[in-house]
C-alpha cells in the first residue's frame, strides 16, 4: 500500500508528512512518501494534495508540473484512487476560485472558492486557529469524529459549493464556512488535519483505511 503526498512547491510539507507516516505505522497503511514524480503518484493507492497559498498561484504551480498534473488526473477522475486535499488543495477541487482573478480549479466538486464574510465585523479575516466542526453528512473519514470537536485552520477564502450534498461539514465563523467537501472517492479538508492533533490524527487514519 502507498500513499503519495504531492510536492508541487506549494506548501510545507514536513508536517503533513510526519503524520501521514505516523498514522500509517499505527493502522498499517504501507508507506508514504513524499513526492514529485508522476509515475510514483501513477502507481500509488491514495493521494494527497496539500496546498498553502493564494488559489492562482497553487493552480499555476499545479498546472504547470507536467506529468505530475496528468498524472493525479488520470489516478483520480479514472483510476478512482482514494484522494485527499488539504487546505488549498482541498479548494482546488472546485470548479472556480475568485482570489485575485477568476482562476479554473480541477472541477471535481462544484462550486467557487470565495472570501469569506462573516456576519460579524469583529470575526476578523483570515479565520485562523480552532474552530468545533459541525458534520453535515456521515462520511467514511468522519468515522469516530463527531460535531464539536476542534479543527485547526489558516484561510481567508473557502469552498462555497454548488450541490449542499457535497459539503460534509463545516464551521461557524458568524455565518456557515465550509471545512470539508467530498464526492465518490474525494475528500477535501479546509482545516490542516496534520496540526489539528486528535481530531486530525484519527481523520488521516481514516482516509488511510478507506476503501471505496
Amino acid at each position: 500500500m502507498l500513499t503519495a503526498i504531492i510536492d508541487y512547491e506549494s506548501g510545507n510539507l514536513h508536517s503533513a508528512e510526519k503524520a501521514f507516516q505516523r498514522m500509517a505505522r499505527e493502522v498499517d497503511a504501507g508507506e508514504v512518501v513524499v513526492t514529485s514524480d508522476a509515475d510514483v503518484v501513477a502507481r500509488a493507492d491514495r493521494i494527497v494534495l496539500p496546498g498553502d497559498g493564494a488559489f492562482p498561484a497553487c493552480a499555476a504551480e499545479l498546472r504547470g508540473h507536467k506529468g505530475l498534473f496528468e498524472a493525479l488526473r488520470e489516478a483520480v477522475e479514472h483510476g478512482g484512487k482514494p484522494f485527499l486535499g488539504i487546505c488549498v488543495g482541498m479548494q482546488l477541487m472546485a470548479s472556480r476560485g475568485v482570489e485575485y482573478e477568476p482562476t479554473d480549479g480541477l472541477d471535481w466538486v462544484g462550486g467557487d472558492v470565495v472570501r469569506i464574510t462573516p456576519e460579524n465585523p469583529e470575526f476578523k479575516v483570515p479565520h485562523m486557529g480552532w474552530n468545533d466542526l459541525i458534520v453535515d453528512h456521515p462520511h467514511p473519514v468522519l468515522d469516530g469524529i463527531e460535531s464539536g470537536q476542534h479543527a485547526y485552520f489558516v484561510h481567508s477564502y473557502h469552498f462555497r459549493v454548488s450541490d449542499p450534498a457535497h459539503r460534509i461539514a463545516h464551521v461557524d465563523y458568524a455565518g456557515d464556512v465550509t471545512a470539508i467537501v467530498g464526492r465518490d472517492t474525494m475528500i477535501g479538508t479546509q482545516f490542516h488535519p496534520e496540526k489539528s492533533q486528535k481530531t486530525g490524527l484519527h481523520l488521516i487514519a481514516n482516509f488511510l483505511r478507506w476503501a471505496p
